[in-house]
């Protein structure tokens, strides 16, 4: 599919990062030449290689140079610190991990982030360039990637996706998005989400969007490139078109006209306003998740009541059910192939009519329209990004004065939510000392916002912490 994109769209521009810019043909004769290079140092078709880096085009060629000889993707967020990273490029058997050194102040190479014996490239040196052109044959069914998303025992869990589902289903979601040929994508969301990679890059490849990626999110940085490169497409959470509506210059985004969201709840007002104060034509929502891809989206025509408070109709050929206790469960084509090496939560997740666990609750309307409801895990959505008050309360008790801790999400009026920990000390420590040493440990969205000192946590009779009880 994307080596053929410089057949289907030849010298129309695919890529523009700063001052590169790029034609299908060129972003495919690149990555030609890095699929050349992971063979040089040895890949082989089913390897696995970490990208451990921000958004940029030198991202988009070694991702898609891996999978052209055969290798498997392990995208690792970027806001993970050392030891969060270390852990999943350990567990995933990455052979070599590509870094940006520096982005946001952390070494990426140095530290327990990459064990040693597992070579560090730099995504900005001249690695991607140095091989001979190379493609190897892959099947469909082939793993094409593994992204890692956390349960709530808080340890990660590597999802397996093959080349063939990913195709289906973002063709499906580019055409509901009306992702165009010729459309100007702007990549606000991080290729190490199924969001920024799959609905961005794979999605453009199919359609012939030219991309754009954006390594940090700065909104008068945003505005300057809409209005310079005339973008079209512009997916993001809900905070980024909060952040849009408050532009005050709004003829500078004059060009936009299809928007993307979801990952949190949206309000009505906030779709009316996006219709009625800024220049998009289409907003779609939707409902995934790393295990499943797109389960439900949006159509063209739906109300804005509907885009706000459902998150759409299920895709094609993906079945959508509630069950008794009110969970989403979920089968289909786009179901994962299971967790890397973890065949016990594979089981868990999946049950032997196939169906898929979410731990998400929700309810179907009279139209089968999915509403989602709550998070059966307590999983709670900070600027889009999914957090796990299991694994957040993991770190804060390796702090020598937290005896007991719960953390749960509260509202946030431009983040959607943050995280509130509820803390039982057994040390003088101080609320500030505290948020400061999370963050240190953490990724920011991770890291609670506030904190509470109680003397005990409320518990039911089998020991449980009554978090209901907490909000």
């Amino acid at each position: 599919m994307v080596l053929s994109s410089a057949d289907r769209f030849g010298d129309a521009e695919a890529v523009v990062d700063g001052t590169l810019r790029l034609s299908f043909v060129q972003v495919v004769d690149r990555i030609r030449c890095a699929a050349g290079a992971f063979a040089s140092i040895g890949i082989e078709k089913g390897d696995r290689a970490a990208i451990w880096a921000p958004n940029s085009a030198e991202w988009i060629i070694a991702a898609f140079g891996l999978l052209t000889v055969g290798g498997v993707l392990v995208p690792v967020n970027t806001r993970f610190k050392p030891d969060e990273a270390g852990d999943i490029i350990v567990r995933s058997g990455a052979k070599v991990v590509l870094v940006q050194k520096d982005f946001l102040g952390l070494d990426y190479a140095s530290g327990s982030a990459v064990p040693a014996g597992i070579p560090v490239i730099d995504l900005k040196s001249d690695f991607l360039a140095s091989g001979s052109p190379l493609q190897r044959q892959v099947s469909g069914t082939d793993i094409s990637d593994i992204i890692f998303t956390s349960g709530t025992t808080g340890r990660p869990k590597g999802a397996m996706l093959n080349h063939r589902q990913t195709l289906r289903m973002y063709d499906e979601w580019a055409t509901l998005a009306d992702l165009r040929e010729g459309d100007r994508y702007l990549m606000i969301n991080p290729y190490f989400h199924t969001f920024g990679l799959k609905a961005g890059l794979v999605a453009s490849f199919l359609r012939g969007a030219t991309m754009l990626p954006v390594p940090v999110f700065d909104l008068d940085t945003v505005v300057d490139l809409i209005a310079r490169e005339r973008i079209t497409m512009l997916p993001g959470p809900p905070t980024l078109y909060h952040s849009l509506l408050t532009v005050s210059d709004k003829s500078k985004l004059s060009t936009l006209r299809a928007a993307v969201t979801g990952a949190a709840d949206i309000p009505v007002e906030l779709v009316r306003r996006i219709h009625t104060e800024l220049p998009f034509q289409t907003l779609m929502t939707g409902y995934g998740l790393t295990e499943a891809g797109n389960v439900t989206l949006s159509r063209p025509g739906d109300s804005f009541t509907d885009v706000a408070t459902t998150a759409g109709l299920p895709c094609e050929d993906v079945e959508v059910r509630i069950a008794d206790d009110g969970e989403v469960l979920v089968r289909g084509y786009s179901v994962m192939q299971g967790y890397l090496d973890d065949p016990v939560a594979t089981a868990e997740a999946i049950d032997d009519d196939g169906w898929l666990h979410t731990g998400d609750l929700g309810s179907l309307d009279a139209n089968g329209r999915l509403r989602i409801n709550g998070r059966k895990k307590d999983m709670f959505i900070v600027g889009g990004f999914n957090a796990y008050p299991a694994e957040i309360e993991g770190f804060l008790l390796e702090h020598p004065a937290v005896a007991q801790v719960a953390v749960i999400g509260v509202p946030d009026e431009r983040l959607g939510q943050v995280g509130k920990a509820f803390v039982v000390p057994k040390a003088e420590v101080s609320e500030d000392d505290l948020i400061t040493w999370c963050r240190n440990r953490m990724a920011g969205y991770k890291a609670p916002r506030s904190i509470e000192f109680l003397d005990a946590l409320p518990l039911n009779a089998t020991g449980k912490v009554m978090k209901d009880q907490l909000r």
